[in-house]
């Protein structure tokens, strides 16, 4: 396992320009673990955005199957991941080390499923309405429609699922399969694990030649505002609570350009413990979280196209 340094990833390097020092709690004992993490400054959110903006010309532009390739190293380098990572997972999440082990199955599933749409093609959606020279009362002209990558993407995780809904988790491969580069914002529950995760990421993008830029990460809190006010940022992927959520597609709408958020956020759901399991429960000391099932792997909201129109949509599409 490689070394945790804690240091921002910004265009395929590592950054620690700021002086405000975070640092990871074992979620069992409340006890602070030994790794400091560098909050983002402003100056380095920008420098993850554009960065990502750098790279998205290129990365958009290439093939599906190179895409598909990088999806796929992703996955065999999470597969990688041994028990010095779920031990590290376990310490931050106080999950048990099973639900990891099937977490991070579901994660490069993710991956691969979303490598599978890439090589079926579909997802294109292409359009081709061929000319017709002699129509009146004009010509119509040769149009040629598909669905091309929105921009850099921010993506925040969720503190309940540190793998499948995180650094590498279904927005982050939603959006990388679109062609669309990543700056995610790490979760202060479980920086170690984001850390690690980031780095397989890191190792598939340079095995597969991707552009750096394509995936960068930043720590702290109160950094999230300026990566979704950043007019590089043109999507905002987030799981999470309906308060944050809703904070975010507060500040995405009042940019000078609008930009989508999708967001997964809090709901209201009743709950029912009996008191014989309660007893059980309080007794043990359990520590054990639970969520509602959430659906697979979803299509990716980070590609559409567009009829001509007199609006302004909030994708954006490719005419030729």
């Amino acid at each position: 396992m490689t070394q945790i340094l804690g240091h921002n990833y910004i265009g395929g390097r590592r950054s620690a320009a700021g002086s405000v020092k975070l640092q990871s709690i074992d979620a069992t004992t409340g006890e602070a673990l030994p790794h400091d993490f560098i909050q983002a400054t402003q100056e380095e959110v920008d420098a993850a955005a554009k960065a990502a903006a750098s790279a998205y010309p290129s990365y958009r532009s290439l093939s599906a199957e190179r895409r598909a390739q990088f999806l796929d190293a992703i996955a065999d380098e999470l597969d990688a991941l041994g028990d010095d990572f779920v031990a590290v997972v376990c310490r931050e999440t106080a999950l048990p080390a099973g639900r990891i082990q099937g977490e991070r199955g579901r994660t490069s599933g993710q991956m691969r499923l979303f490598a599978k749409v890439l090589r079926r093609g579909d997802f294109y959606g292409a359009r081709i309405d061929l000319p017709l020279p002699d129509r009146q009362p004009l010509p119509r002209p040769d149009l040629r429609l598909y669905r091309i990558g929105l921009g850099p993407v921010a993506v925040f995780g969720a503190s309940n699922f540190p793998l499948a809904f995180s650094t590498a988790g279904g927005d982050t491969a939603s959006a990388l399969a679109a062609g669309c580069p990543v700056v995610f914002k790490a979760h202060s529950g479980h920086m170690a694990t984001a850390e690690l995760v980031a780095d397989a990421v890191i190792r598939a993008a340079e095995k597969t030649a991707m552009p750096a830029g394509v995936f960068n990460m930043i720590y702290g809190g109160g950094v999230g505002e300026w990566l979704v006010k950043h007019p590089a940022i043109q999507a905002v992927g987030f799981t999470g609570s309906l308060k944050g959520g809703r904070a975010l597609c507060d500040i995405a709408a009042a940019r000078a350009q609008p930009i989508p958020v999708f967001a997964e956020v809090s709901s209201i759901h009743p709950g029912i413990v009996l008191p014989q399991d309660l007893a059980v429960r309080l007794e043990s000391g359990s520590r054990e979280r639970t969520r509602p099932g959430c659906p697979g792997p979803r299509p990716s909201p980070y590609t559409s196209r567009r009829e001509p129109s007199n609006h302004t949509p909030l994708h954006r599409s490719d005419n030729r």
